[in-house]
């Protein structure tokens, strides 16, 4: 017997969060959040997208055990921006029964059609900050921390619902060089001169002044922002999501892999990379303290796997060649550091200007992940 439970209570949000810690024990390849994180995302005092979006939480029971979950999001500001009647879906993990599946997303129709809503799309969170997109490709590879990992079985199950392709993201893995490649970095060089563009310090700030460098962060994720405007599904952040964002970014930063291209003194491009928290979340198992302390020391001083969290480029400062600036800093920063691979993604399918520069380095497109659309009857 198969039973939906809608949920709002810590105790029950416990349950929600660890349910895809139990699912994904004995894969390798997957790589659960933080449960500091997701509740906070989940927190309207916290998550300051709750002005101007809903939320619905669900856990579904087999047999009373739980056998999956699901979040719906009626995110109000995206839709009018862009004239969607649209409820998204997040948090999706189930066991391999289509009937819970059908009984989660019943849940969601049946919202759906109380707000007059006509389509349901997703794996999409609350911003462009969150994971996004439902793995159909690279079941056999890693996943970073800004990635959902899926088991194969849910691209049937959403088939089975009636689900169509939106959009897609493609995920590469990148092989670094073990020195720096010199016709990059003569134009990196010619760039920065020509435009005036310099790169900000981030050690010396990191050091001596994180006010300030908290200050800057937050003029990247301004640039974040208006170049990731016309893309689909996105919504603009507000000063208090940023400042959450800043601290969570500035807890994994390493300097030699933080790019910050300025002009005049303002942020102008950006280029974030952090090692691979992998490791981390499966030894702590949605914690950093206690079982997840020694890998993410390991991870801070000696990174193996870096993970490119996000590229972002001004509207005006696009086509002078700032994407060469912000990768070659990265690449010299990843070969101090010794590490041996670059996880790239995800990014749109149609974004051949980001898929561009990887033509410098040995590349893979290793993942493909999809958000599907469901009409809503």
């Amino acid at each position: 017997m198969i039973t939906v439970k809608e949920i709002s209570t810590k105790r029950d949000k416990k349950k929600f969060f660890k349910f895809v810690i139990d699912l994904y024990r004995d894969s390798p390849h997957a790589c659960c959040n933080l449960y500091a994180d997701e509740f906070a995302e989940f927190d309207p005092k916290i998550n300051d997208a709750f002005r101007f979006a809903d939320c619905r939480m669900f856990l579904a029971y087999k047999d009373g055990k739980i056998a999956g979950r699901i979040a719906g999001i009626w995110h109000r500001g995206v839709n009018e921006k862009f004239g969607y009647k649209q409820i998204r879906f997040t948090r999706f993990d189930v066991i391999d029964d289509f009937e819970v599946t059908k009984a989660l997303f019943d849940k969601l129709f049946e919202w759906a059609r109380e707000l007059g809503m006509t389509e349901i799309i997703g794996p999409m969170s609350f911003s462009d900050l969150n994971e996004e997109g439902m793995l159909i490709e690279g079941f056999d590879k890693d996943s970073n921390y800004i990635e959902i990992y899926n088991y194969p079985y849910y691209v049937e199950h959403m088939k089975k619902l009636g689900a169509y392709k939106v959009v897609d993201w493609h995920c590469y893995t990148i092989i670094p060089p073990k020195e720096p490649i010199e016709k990059l970095k003569k134009l990196s060089d010619s760039v920065m001169k020509r435009y005036g563009y310099e790169i900000l310090d981030v050690a010396y700030y990191l050091k001596h002044d994180k006010k300030k460098l908290k200050e800057y962060v937050m003029q990247a994720l301004d640039v974040l922002d208006k170049a990731f405007e016309e893309l689909y599904g996105t919504s603009p952040i507000n000063d208090k999501q940023k400042a959450r964002e800043t601290k969570t970014l500035l807890s994994v930063c390493i300097p030699e892999l933080a790019t910050l291209v300025m002009k005049d003194g303002k942020v102008i491009a950006f280029g974030y990379c952090i090692p691979s928290m992998k490791e981390v979340m499966q030894k702590g198992k949605g914690r950093v303290f206690p079982g997840g302390l020694i890998p993410y020391l390991r991870a801070m001083k000696h990174p193996k796997t870096i993970d490119l969290l996000s590229i972002g480029i001004l509207p005006e400062h696009q086509g002078k060649g700032v994407p060469a600036i912000i990768i070659n800093h990265c690449l010299e920063g990843i070969i101090k550091l010794g590490a041996t691979k670059l996880e790239a993604g995800p990014e749109l399918e149609e974004n051949h200007r980001v898929q561009s520069l990887w033509k410098f380095f040995d590349n893979e497109l290793s993942k493909k992940a999809r958000c599907w659309g469901i009409k809503v009857e």
